[in-house]
């Protein structure tokens, strides 16, 4: 294990995932999972049901709503991709367009997402980190007091039909996908079930409104927070390299996608493993 110079993350060394993974040392990555929040390892040349399997290991697999965009012949794959074929695009192209936690929308929220690099531009398409425990900690102790009770409301449509605007290629949600996304509500402030610690529970993409807040008390806090979520020091960026996985907690950071120019091929396959309730 070799620790990032950076407020989280840490490259996992000597590890081949097309070799069976012996339970000492899955120990060690779960170990190391919970205490550096995000995972990279290099040069991971698997197949998709190779890394279907990997990602079960930590726990159930949750399915997008966007089915569209699935690996076809794998369900649990999300393709992230701007490629089009036939006209039609592969994949989100705009995915982690806003700082997010993914799945924080579900009921059950996700424990991490398992992200596999198969087509890199050539310039672009880095990915940022922000500890949401470090978020947390450095907080006013007055404002840690008060947001401790509260709650937030997280939906997927907050932000979708601005994105649909910016790209038309994302489809209409059905009413089936809709009801698959309803609006839920999760503390603000939640505590890690492996690690003890407490972390941020907010994101500028799906949470909404803090819950009991009148509309302007409830803006002006959220925007206060999620402006403290990402301050420089809490952030890694994340420069792909081909065929690298990469592993982050859902439950401790948020993650933003920098950006690919148009022009450049990007393609990813992902997972996400369920996680269990906040408190």
């Amino acid at each position: 294990m070799r620790q990032f110079a950076a407020p989280l993350g840490a490259q996992v060394l000597g590890l081949d995932l097309n070799r069976p993974l012996h339970e000492d040392d899955f120990s060690l990555i779960r170990k190391a999972f919970a205490d550096h929040h995000v995972l990279v390892f290099r040069k991971q040349d698997i197949t998709p049901q190779q890394h279907v399997a990997f990602s079960r290991r930590f726990g159930p697999l949750q399915i997008h709503v966007l089915k569209q965009f699935q690996l076809p012949g794998t369900q649990e794959i999300l393709q992230i991709s701007n490629i089009r074929e036939n006209g039609e695009p592969i994949g989100l192209g705009d995915a982690g367009a806003f700082w997010h936690s993914d799945l924080s929308y579900k009921a059950i929220p996700s424990l991490g997402s398992l992200l596999h690099a198969r087509e890199l531009p050539t310039t672009g398409g880095d990915t940022h980190f922000s500890n949401m425990h470090l978020a947390w900690e450095t907080l006013p102790a007055a404002l840690q007091k008060t947001l401790l009770p509260l709650k937030a409301e997280h939906t997927y449509i907050k932000r979708y039909e601005e994105q649909r605007a910016k790209a038309p290629w994302r489809p209409a949600l059905t009413q089936t996908q809709l009801d698959e996304v309803r609006p839920v509500v999760h503390p603000v402030v939640t505590t890690h079930p492996e690690n003890g610690r407490k972390t941020l529970f907010v994101n500028e993409h799906f949470t909404s409104r803090i819950v009991g807040l009148p509309v302007d008390e409830s803006d002006d806090l959220l925007q206060q927070l999620f402006a403290h979520s990402i301050r420089p020091e809490f952030i890694y960026t994340h420069q792909w390299e081909e065929d690298d996985m990469v592993f982050w907690d859902n439950r401790s950071v948020i993650h933003l996608a920098g950006g690919t120019p148009d022009d450049q091929r990007r393609r990813l396959n992902r997972t996400t493993v369920e996680g269990t309730v906040p408190v």
